[in-house]
């Protein structure tokens, strides 16, 4: 049997568990996730290679209206994944019927020649069956088309086996693009820096997350220990505040689990040095964003 391989992109609103179920198929975690929106603010490649071939996930942040300079790039980042992908993995939560946010995506972003597999995630979490049926179909008649559908649950595994198996029966055959022993295109660096972002989002409060900026100032390689030195940017004196915490309490915290997580990644002990510094309303700044490593990389 011939291998087979190509690019699949994930696509849909915020918060759906496109990261959840990358994490998922990887066995490992490359994105960060949490409870908040927005949480995904880059495209992710995450390689998946078995015996039939290989797959190239491109996770993408959460489609939804942009108020700010940074909401812009993040429906950039969503817009540029879809047209060079050999297959689109349209995630929708089984819980809740389409919005507005569906709608918006399957006409602006899904009225494509590539192929669309419906992923209907959080199966598990829907008791009365009937409406997860009609909210399955509600998702249906939003294209033109048939398209295939796989029911899953992203955080349990349960039939991610099976959406496999439909996303090869897509894929064109072709030779692996990425080192058999490749799970991502990213640095330990950049992973190190998402890692200490999502253990600021687990631990404060909605006023926070959005205004959240993480940027490695200093990340030593040794033997036995990575030294990284980091700064957390926010956008008002109040934040900052938040996240140091009564007399370090909070910073202390961040850094104790993000330090355990990074030493995880390539088993190295971790010296992590964490500070706290305020740039007054970089999302909205061009500048701002671009020093912050929000680029449009072009494939």
């Amino acid at each position: 049997m011939s291998n087979k391989s190509g690019f699949v992109t994930i696509i849909g609103r915020p918060n759906v568990g496109k990261s959840t179920l990358l994490n998922q198929i990887l066995g490992q975690k490359i994105a960060i996730t949490s409870d908040k929106p927005q949480t995904t603010r880059k495209r992710i490649r995450g390689i998946h290679t078995t015996d039939q071939g290989q797959i190239v996930f491109i996770d993408t942040p959460g489609v939804h209206k942009p108020l700010y300079k940074l909401g812009e790039f993040l429906l950039d980042e969503a817009k540029v994944a879809v047209p060079d992908a050999d297959l689109v993995l349209f995630l929708v939560d089984a819980q809740e019927p389409p919005g507005r946010g569906d709608e918006w995506i399957v006409k602006n972003l899904l009225d494509i020649k590539i192929p669309i597999i419906m992923v209907v995630n959080k199966v598990d979490k829907v008791k009365d069956l009937q409406t997860r049926e009609e909210n399955i179909m509600a998702y249906k008649t939003l294209f033109k088309e048939n398209i295939p559908i796989v029911k899953i649950s992203a955080k349990t595994g349960r039939n991610v086996d099976t959406l496999l198996k439909n996303i090869y029966r897509k894929l064109p055959k072709g030779v692996n693009l990425f080192p058999d022993d490749d799970m991502t295109d990213q640095t330990v660096r950049e992973i190190a820096e998402e890692i200490i972002r999502e253990k600021v989002l687990i631990n404060t409060h909605d006023e926070v997350p959005h205004s959240i900026a993480v940027v490695i100032d200093k990340f030593e390689e040794k033997d036995t220990l990575n030294k990284i030195i980091a700064t957390i940017y926010v956008e008002h004196d109040s934040q900052k505040g938040i996240i140091i915490g009564k007399q370090g309490q909070m910073l202390k915290k961040i850094g104790q689990s993000a330090r355990e997580e990074i030493e995880k990644l390539d088993d190295r002990k971790v010296f992590l040095d964490l500070q706290v510094k305020i740039q007054k309303d970089w999302r909205k700044k061009d500048k701002a964003l671009k020093n912050f490593g929000f680029v449009q990389e072009q494939d």
